[in-house]
């Protein structure tokens, strides 16, 4: 299957902190990759460089076929949807316009920026209502789902995603999981998932990428990794999650 982003032979280093080393790996397109690792192993330092948010000191990142540009990006990140921990919405926007925010960017008409603020929350479970609410009056699973929202509005192509889903208790974690399956079996994107939870990267994910200081120790389908793991590191990162 074509891997829509290819990373090949990617550093970068913080003085004398190297972060990615030398990193080759590849996603494929319309599947779900969770990227699962320790902490500091470079898991969001990757999908920074994959969205041009950090430039690589070494090596070369490849979407949609073409070399990432060094220029203006903004041109290709309307194919790119990002959601982070904390959803990082803008406390001083209502929720609607938070969500539909990206398509007022692209001069969308106010009809069109409604029906696909409705359409969106409606899939995410939000209640119409909660659109002209401002997000501290949301709860923690709410402003996470609304996060989704927003960076699907535009119908990305590859939407990146770090510990998206973290801070919430267990059964609305599952609510948000099943939501977003929903979402993205609806409208089929390249996901790549920074997760440290691997029940989350098992419920969520087709492919399974590990890290370990700053490259990847093993890539293959979860079916794969997990009746092969490579080593004792993989091993038992897998095996801790499983039993946490």
């Amino acid at each position: 299957m074509q891997e829509i982003i290819e990373l090949r032979r990617v550093t970068k280093r913080y003085g004398d902190t190297e972060v990615l080393g030398d990193l080759s790996v590849g996603f494929r397109r319309d599947l779900a990759t969770a990227l699962v690792g320790t902490s500091g192993s470079g898991k969001s330092t990757l999908l920074q460089v994959i969205n041009g948010l950090i430039k690589p000191d070494a090596g070369e990142i490849r979407l949609f076929g073409r070399p990432l540009p060094s220029g203006d990006l903004f041109r290709l990140r309307r194919r790119v949807g990002y959601a982070v921990q904390g959803a990082a919405l803008f406390p001083h926007l209502r929720v609607a316009r938070n969500i539909s925010l990206v398509g007022e960017i692209e001069g969308w008409d106010r009809r069109r920026l409604e029906a696909r603020t409705h359409e969106l929350m409606a899939l995410m479970n939000l209640d119409d209502e909660l659109g002209q609410r401002f997000p501290y009056q949301l709860s923690g699973g709410q402003q996470q789902r609304v996060g989704i929202c927003r960076a699907m509005f535009t119908k990305p192509e590859i939407l990146l995603l770090d510990e998206p889903f973290t801070g919430v208790d267990a059964t609305t974690k599952r609510e948000i999981h099943s939501r977003f399956m929903d979402l993205i079996e609806a409208e089929p994107t390249t996901v790549v998932l920074v997760t440290h939870d691997i029940q989350e990267a098992y419920a969520l994910a087709t492919d399974l990428a590990i890290m370990r200081n700053g490259k990847i120790e093993q890539q293959g389908t979860v079916t794969e990794v997990v009746a092969s793991p490579k080593n004792e590191y993989v091993a038992s990162l897998l095996r801790d999650g499983l039993a946490s």
